[in-house]
């Protein structure tokens, strides 16, 4: 589509000067719309203001710096243009749900927001079926957060170990379909037997035995590492289950990762019965 072509021109302009001052005014030239037909159709096919993707990605190009190099945080930071160091420390938080200097701590995954990108591949991954045991977790109820940012602060403040009394295990992120109040709910931790540290403000739950479909993410980088699992849970969702002989169980879906691992894949389990 026409329009296509015109946003890809505004979205390299504003790659080509995202450490600079970028005038909403200059993009629109940029694709040849004027301002307002530009910001509407920006929003359109990127779900952000051009405003909003801006900031995101330059919150995600600094959490790249702060993960790849050893400049100071308010250096890399200064670089793209965020010059008070509580505004950056506020806008960091507010985007991934940490802080600067605990990211730099604990490196772990966030869900960055990339180059918008209208030529992506075909994606797909085809799962094997496995039948489990019942097993316990103990956990973590996500309260007010997306999942995203509650892995950030799980991980951030290094959650399971504590849980685990300082043992690397695997953690796990439960989700459930809250029908009554519309909403899902998830949760975050490790098994129980696993779980012989403080475990003050957790809950058990019961992983239900049975036939799952085991989905692998592709291998990823740190950096794009939660987009992939997104991507995972799109096709699964979109795809996979409408194309399928299969059919969702009731009962917990969950994905499995060691974030100390870095091996940047993870499995997701979906509970199933067929069609």
């Amino acid at each position: 589509m026409d329009y296509i072509e015109h946003i890809a021109k505004a979205v390299e302009f504003i790659e080509q000067n995202l450490a600079d001052e970028i005038d909403l005014a200059a993009c629109a030239r940029a694709c040849g719309y004027s301002q307002y037909h530009f910001l509407r159709v920006f929003k359109e096919v990127s779900g952000l203001t051009p405003a909003e993707y801006i900031r995101r990605r330059r919150l995600s190009e600094i959490a790249k710096r702060i993960y790849q190099d050893n400049e100071y945080v308010s250096e890399i930071a200064f670089a793209y243009g965020l010059n008070s160091r509580e505004h950056f420390s506020r806008a960091f938080k507010a985007e991934f749900g940490i802080l600067p200097s605990e990211y730099k701590s604990a490196q772990n995954s966030l869900n960055l927001c990339e180059p918008l990108s209208f030529n992506t591949g075909p994606f797909r991954v085809l799962p094997e079926n496995v039948t489990i045991q019942d097993f316990s977790l103990t956990v973590y109820k996500c309260l007010r957060d997306d999942p995203p940012i509650w892995w950030n602060k799980y991980n951030a403040k290094r959650l399971s170990l504590r849980l685990s009394g300082g043992k690397i295990c695997e953690d796990f992120g439960v989700s459930s379909r809250n029908n009554p109040e519309n909403r899902l709910d998830y949760f975050i931790g490790i098994r129980t037997e696993d779980a012989v540290g403080d475990v003050s403000g957790t809950q058990e739950i019961t992983i239900a035995g049975g036939v799952y479909a085991l989905f692998r993410t592709p291998i990823a980088t740190h950096e794009n590492f939660v987009n992939t699992i997104h991507r995972t849970w799109e096709y699964i969702n979109a795809v996979w289950l409408r194309e399928s002989g299969y059919k969702r169980r009731d009962g917990y879906e969950f994905e499995s990762y060691t974030e100390q691992s870095r091996a940047f894949s993870e499995k997701i389990f979906i509970p199933i019965d067929e069609k």
